[in-house]
C-alpha cells in the first residue's frame, strides 16, 4: 500500500476544471458526459433519489477502480521491466555459462590429444621395450649357445688330444709288437 501511495505522489497533480473552465462552443466528451451525469442526477426539485445516489456511489466506485487500475498498470509495467531485467540478467548467465562451457570444451579437447599422445608414446616405448625384451632374449639365447659350444669345444679339444694321445700309444705298441714279432 505503501508504494501506491508513493507512486501516487509522483503523478503530476490533477486540477479538476470546474464547468465554467470549459469553452461553452466545444465542450469535450468528458464534459458532456460529466454534465449529463449531473443533470441526470439532479431532478426538478434539486432533491437527490436513493437510487441517484447509489449511481453516483457506483460512478465513483468505477472512477476510483479506473484510477487503481492505471495505478497497478504502472506498478506492472515496474513489475515487468523487472521482469525483463531479470530476463536479460538471465539471458547474460546463460552467455557466460554457454562461454564457459565451450572453454571447458575446447580444454577437455586438448586434454585429450595430449593423452592421446602419451598414450602413443607409451605405446612406442612399450614396443621399444618389447622390441627390446625380444632383444634381450634373443641375446640370452645366442649367450647360452655361445657358453655351449665353448664347452663342446673345450670337450672336443679333451677327445682330440686323448685322440692323439691314443693313437701315440698306438703308434708306440705297434713299434714294439713288430719289433717282438722279427
Amino acid at each position: 500500500m505503501s508504494s501506491l501511495y508513493s507512486r501516487s505522489k509522483d503523478l503530476p497533480s490533477r486540477s479538476r476544471k470546474s464547468l465554467s473552465d470549459s469553452p461553452p462552443s466545444s465542450p469535450s466528451y468528458s464534459t458532456k458526459t460529466f454534465r449529463q451525469d449531473r443533470a441526470s442526477r439532479s431532478d426538478s426539485s434539486g432533491v437527490e433519489s436513493p437510487s441517484d445516489r447509489l449511481s453516483a456511489r457506483t460512478s465513483t466506485y468505477t472512477r476510483r477502480e479506473n484510477r487503481l487500475a492505471s495505478l497497478s498498470k504502472t506498478e506492472d509495467d515496474s513489475a515487468s521491466k523487472d521482469y525483463k531485467k531479470l530476463y536479460e540478467d538471465a539471458l547474460t548467465e546463460n552467455e557466460k555459462l554457454k562461454s564457459r562451457l565451450q572453454d571447458s570444451k575446447q580444454e577437455l579437447t586438448k586434454i585429450r590429444s595430449q593423452l592421446d599422445r602419451v598414450t602413443q608414446k607409451q605405446d612406442r616405448i612399450s614396443e621399444r621395450s618389447s622390441v627390446f625384451e625380444s632383444e634381450k632374449r634373443e641375446k640370452e639365447a645366442l649367450e647360452k649357445r655361445v657358453s655351449d659350444m665353448e664347452e663342446e669345444l673345450k670337450v672336443l679339444t679333451e677327445l682330440k688330444s686323448d685322440n692323439q694321445r691314443l693313437k701315440d700309444e698306438n703308434g708306440a705298441l705297434i713299434r714294439v709288437i713288430s719289433k717282438l714279432s722279427k
